[in-house]
């Protein structure tokens, strides 16, 4: 385990690559989603094959979240895009990242995106979307609902997760539990600056929108690809939001795919 002090927080981080004296072909970096998630949905599905292909692989926990430090006010968009910066100036990674995000995490590496564009060399977005009115409307709603079910109701809510989802389910659910009973996190997400039309067609590398087909999210495709340059879309047919745990192997094949091609760009110049 390593503890990186940004200056305002410190972020739990695991940095994992080739075996051996291999030399990593990029630095890829993982971002993840809200409330339930940590750097172990990386950990226990793609970071290992990605180190194994010759990837240097970052991954953190949020602030708030897993073991990263859990401050009571802070966590708007702009203040996890600013710990994302932090950690890579923190990390002395200089060069293009390519990186990754599933959910929310998907909207802080676009975030990042828009504001360093020769700072990332491509960007996949698992379930993910940038942050549009929309976007903020949505997560209104659902922290709304999280607040009021976990934060008010937490003993009948667990109960019920644990009764239907699992205990490891339920242990997660009590921690989402403690992030939304004693952070501002419900409020300033939400809250959060949006992104305009112009700002979102400003992302020039190139981008992999990866989506369950049945999940509500997918319905976004068609909108990214219409606004990016360079945007392909993927729908995993039969799977709702959790594609990254439900079909590690899918996601990480394509992932890799657009690393590995945007890599021989480079070095095709």
């Amino acid at each position: 385990m390593s503890m990186v002090d940004t200056g305002a927080l410190r972020l739990h981080v695991q940095r994992i690559g080739p075996r051996g004296s291999r030399s990593s072909r990029a630095t890829v970096v993982l971002v993840h989603g809200l409330l339930t998630d940590s750097l172990a949905s990386y950990y226990f599905t793609v970071a290992p094959s990605f180190a194994a292909a010759g990837l240097d692989v970052i991954m953190y926990d949020l602030r708030g979240h897993g073991r990263s430090d859990r401050p009571a006010v802070g966590y708007s968009l702009d203040h996890n895009i600013g710990d994302l910066e932090a950690l890579l100036e923190r990390l002395k990674v200089t060069g293009p990242v390519h990186l990754v995000g599933n959910s929310y995490g998907g909207t802080i590496a676009f975030g990042y995106a828009v504001r360093h564009p020769g700072r990332v060399a491509s960007l996949s977005l698992i379930e993910s979307e940038p942050a549009t009115p929309a976007w903020a409307s949505k997560l209104r709603g659902i922290l709304g609902r999280v607040v009021h079910e976990l934060a008010h109701n937490e003993s009948d809510t667990i109960t019920w997760i644990a009764s239907h989802r699992g205990h490891n389910m339920a242990r997660l659910a009590r921690g989402a539990a403690r992030l939304a009973r004693e952070t501002s996190l419900g409020q300033d997400i939400p809250a959060s600056r949006i992104l305009t039309d112009h700002q979102i067609a400003s992302v020039s590398c190139p981008v992999l929108a990866l989506y369950g087909g049945e999940s509500d999210v997918a319905e976004l495709a068609p909108r990214l690809a219409e606004l990016l340059p360079d945007c392909r879309t993927v729908i995993l047919p039969g799977h709702e939001h959790s594609i990254l745990v439900e079909a590690p192997a899918t996601v990480g094949d394509h992932v890799q795919a657009l690393i590995a091609e945007t890599c021989a760009a480079v070095t095709a110049r």
